[in-house]
């Protein structure tokens, strides 16, 4: 699993959640453009991405790992009444999105909405 986000806090936050639920989170980006950079190192099975961030947004980001990978799982994540982002990132490219603040239930069910 790769974590996107601009905040260092909910980075923290998903990542107590993956790990304490059996999964491995490899890496994480503070924006778009570093999370492009890591997925090309990484290749994660699972990334989640916030959309609002500096330098490169979260729908930018999915386009761009989508061009090196059409089969990359990406879950985006957004604050209550973003929905226009929504479908955006989904005509974009993701496979899910999950609303902050996390509510570990739904976080659990979109990954494994992904993984299988």
């Amino acid at each position: 699993m790769m974590i996107v986000d601009d905040a260092l806090f909910m980075r923290t936050v998903l990542k107590t959640m993956l790990t304490k639920n059996g999964y491995e989170v490899v890496g994480e980006a503070e924006n778009g453009v570093r999370a492009v950079a890591r997925y090309r190192e990484l290749s994660p099975d699972v990334v989640t991405m916030d959309i609002t961030m500096p330098e490169m947004d979260g729908i930018a980001a999915v386009k761009e790992i989508r061009k090196i990978d059409a089969k990359a799982k990406i879950i985006v994540c957004s604050a209550m009444g973003q929905q226009s982002m929504i479908v955006e990132a989904v005509q974009a490219g993701a496979v899910d999105f999950i609303v902050k603040p996390f509510q570990e239930e739904r976080v659990l069910e979109a990954i494994k909405g992904v993984v299988g």
